[in-house]
């Protein structure tokens, strides 16, 4: 039982990091042994998780995409410059060699050193929508990277405390070990004394060969699994952890109506789709004021064309005397409406209506969320109060068979009681002691479940 619940939140937890993740290189075979409590295995996976390293890169972008998303209001400016070659003699060309007309002209006569700079500025009311949905991403982003972050943070306590789980196991089927060792000793001193046949100590014998290999088997186990723990947190391979910690919850009292009333807007997904409309909503207003009122375009141009009598090819020498330059520009403010756009049929219409369709889809997936919180609180209030139940009855239980056994073990010493019993008695108290730590596993994984969809710290 431990051991599944151990696997699959390793599982589950793996397959979020291993997309993205790499193994790092180690030329040891074994590093040295790390003791890590809870919080430093927090704060380490918050510093060297791969996945929460690439979300802080789509945060930044996002950050600079809204920091400079008034960028749309800078003129397009370009500068060139062109020399053309005319294949027929031009009358100008004629003119500047003083009108004689002969067979050879000059191959730098058909060459002309033309210059052209143009400005244009596009301005529409649009724009400010379309900035406000720029830094509305922005905050939807940082939503999506809190999310992340709560996600890690979860999956590694869930992690943390699984690994207790299998520890504390592993400390009772040592325990076992030792009690049926102690037993086999005390058979075998038995035996050579007369005491006890020798069935009675091939018995012991047999019970703690067949006890080795489960322990070595969850041993091994339990190592594998800190290893992959170990690489979660981004630790370099071959890193031993010692887990320090307990499995003891935090009890709370809890309402399902006061934790949706005080704490269900916070709920990070619910936010998150309400700025995904938003930011729909305004590409919306973006779309029908571009749609519904006319856009300004200023354009500006200027071409210098050289007309010295040196030639195209030594412009150069005419800079700076405006007497060899022909100059032309033009500057042209043009108001433009898009009436094709207003057409209801037309593709901007079409966009428009699918733009509401998305708000209207997103909508209905918020109250699915809101209906689909209270189910998941009630849930996890009812497993906290249902665990909460199992753990004062198991820790009587506990005691019980604590009882029990000691009972039984004084009454095998006595030569009262057969093997069987007192294995029987063994196997009840170590039932009882892991059906504690499920428990209160159970609870912990709940309240941890209830806070993140909350996002409020409950137990704090």
């Amino acid at each position: 039982m431990i051991r599944k619940v151990c696997a699959a939140i390793l599982f589950s937890a793996a397959l979020g990091n291993l997309a993205t993740a790499q193994v790092q290189s180690d030329s040891t075979t074994d590093l040295e042994t790390v003791s890590i409590n809870l919080e430093q295995a927090v704060e380490y996976a918050m510093a060297n998780n791969r996945t929460l390293k690439s979300n802080d890169i789509d945060l930044e972008m996002k950050a600079r995409a809204a920091k400079y998303s008034w960028n749309v209001f800078l003129p397009s400016v370009s500068v060139s410059g062109t020399m053309s070659r005319s294949t027929e003699y031009s009358p100008s060309s004629a003119a500047m060699s003083g009108g004689l007309k002969t067979d050879f002209v000059d191959e730098e006569e058909h060459w002309a050193a033309v210059g052209t700079v143009s400005a244009s500025l596009n301005l529409s009311l649009a724009y400010i929508w379309q900035i406000r949905a720029k830094k509305a991403e922005y905050e939807n982003g940082k939503i999506s990277w809190e999310q992340s972050q709560k996600d890690t943070i979860l999956n590694i306590k869930k992690l943390f405390y699984g690994l207790l789980l299998q520890q504390e196991n592993l400390k009772i089927q040592k325990a076992t070990l030792e009690n049926a060792r102690q037993r086999m000793v005390q058979a075998q001193t038995s035996y050579k004394a007369g005491a006890i046949p020798e069935l009675s100590l091939l018995q012991t014998q047999v019970n703690y060969q067949n006890t080795k290999p489960d322990v070595e088997s969850a041993e091994q186990s339990l190592i594998q699994s800190l290893d992959t723990f170990a690489f979660l947190l981004g630790m370099p391979v071959g890193t031993r952890i010692k887990l320090e910690g307990t499995i003891e919850p935090k009890y709370i009292d809890t309402d399902v109506a006061t934790l949706i009333d005080n704490y269900g807007e916070n709920d990070l997904d619910i936010r998150a789709l309400k700025g995904q409309v938003d930011v729909l909503k305004m590409n919306l207003s973006a779309l029908d004021i571009a749609t519904w009122t006319p856009a300004l375009s200023l354009n500006y141009g200027w071409q210098p064309a050289y007309i010295g009598s040196d030639g195209a090819f030594h412009f150069y020498k005419g800079i700076g005397n405006d007497d060899e330059w022909y100059d032309s520009g033009s500057l042209s403010l043009t108001l433009a409406w898009n009436v094709t756009n207003m057409l209801p049929w037309s593709s901007n219409r079409q966009q428009a209506k699918d733009l509401k369709a998305n708000i209207a889809k997103l909508e209905l997936t918020m109250e699915t969320l809101r209906e689909n919180q209270k189910v998941e609180v009630r849930k996890a209030v009812d497993t906290l109060n249902q665990a909460k139940a199992q753990i004062d009855a198991m820790g009587r239980n506990v005691t019980l068979a604590q009882r029990a056994y000691d009972a039984t073990y004084r009454s095998y010493r006595n030569g009262m009681t057969e093997l069987l019993d007192l294995r029987d008695a063994e196997e009840s108290l170590n039932k009882a002691k892991l059906g504690l730590l499920n428990q209160k596993y159970s609870y912990i994984s709940a309240l941890m479940d209830l806070e993140n969809t909350l996002n409020t710290p409950l137990s704090e």
